[in-house]
């Protein structure tokens, strides 16, 4: 029996920690994907509509993104 690792987890935690890293917490300091070195930015998008949804990320409208400090 082979295991996979859950890839939605391991993206959600990346993009986390790479936002947290380049201190991404506010609209102004908002960063893309490809800024903070996330590979294949638009891979995985179930994993940015939930983070949205769930309102851990926001998106500007200029296409990046901030972590919600609340």
């Amino acid at each position: 029996m082979s295991f996979f690792p859950p890839i939605p987890l391991i993206r959600k935690k990346l993009i986390i920690k790479k936002l947290t890293e380049h201190q991404a917490f506010s609209k102004e300091t908002a960063k893309t994907y490809e800024e903070v070195g996330i590979i294949n930015p638009s891979g995985f998008n179930k994993v940015n509509e939930k983070l949205i949804k769930e309102k851990i990320l926001i998106k500007t409208n200029d296409g990046k993104y901030y972590l919600n400090k609340k």
